[in-house]
């Protein structure tokens, strides 16, 4: 027991330091508990069990301890590095989401390529140089690059036009800085809509480009 309270005082200390517990979720304006305080609690969850089944109660109560203490750090990193995206790109028409340990970029057709064409548009500079920038500053953040088109066409179209403009953007990164070993370009198609298709805004909504940042898994 002395373990487990031990334990308790310092998940609750970690996620005292991580500034606040909940955040306000931007689409519903709900409270939501931020990635601090989640990754903490489940690090804790991760540490505990390996513990357990290591040794015992003691074995488990250390790991939650520390499982804690690097979950609640990734977390808070990630809060951090949300929050700068949302600065710099605020009013350029990139869309900012938060899924968890993740944080993806929508970047539509009309800002980042002319239609058809996988040449960059002038408009989708800045945003890229933006988040370059703040890649430079979250070394431990790699970025997945995917292409998306609309049904209009054949597979065999779409899927080569989402992959060059994927890579486009890629190669833009490169040359503002980013290292290549942190990304990775992949056209899908139309295989991932995220609107119906059956009308010409959902279809706009399809042409896209998104970018995932996500906590790096090279060692």
């Amino acid at each position: 027991m002395r373990y487990l309270v031990t334990t308790s005082v310092l998940i609750g200390s970690l996620i005292i330091s991580g500034c606040q517990t909940t955040r306000q979720n931007a689409m519903t304006g709900e409270e939501e508990t931020n990635s601090t305080t989640s990754g903490a609690l489940l690090g804790c969850a991760g540490g505990a069990l390996l513990g357990a089944m290591i040794k015992n109660k003691k074995t488990a109560a250390v790991g939650c301890a520390a499982g804690a203490v690097a979950g609640g750090a990734i977390g808070h990193q990630l809060d951090e590095q949300e929050a700068s995206l949302r600065r710099e790109l605020v009013n350029s028409g990139v869309q900012v989401h938060r899924e968890n340990d993740r944080i993806r970029l929508v970047m539509r057709d009309q800002i980042a390529f002319q239609t058809g064409k996988s040449d960059l548009s002038p408009s989708i500079y800045s945003p890229l140089n933006s988040v370059a920038k703040v890649l430079a500053e979250y070394e431990e953040t790699e970025l997945v690059i995917g292409g998306h088109t609309d049904s209009t066409g054949s597979d065999a179209i779409n899927d080569r036009l989402s992959n060059e403009r994927a890579m486009s953007v890629l190669v833009y990164l490169r040359g503002v800085g980013v290292e290549s070993a942190r990304m990775h370009a992949q056209g899908y198609g139309k295989r991932q809509p995220m609107c119906s298709n059956d009308t010409k805004d959902g279809r706009a909504c399809n042409r896209r480009v998104e970018l995932e940042l996500i906590p790096s898994t090279r060692s």
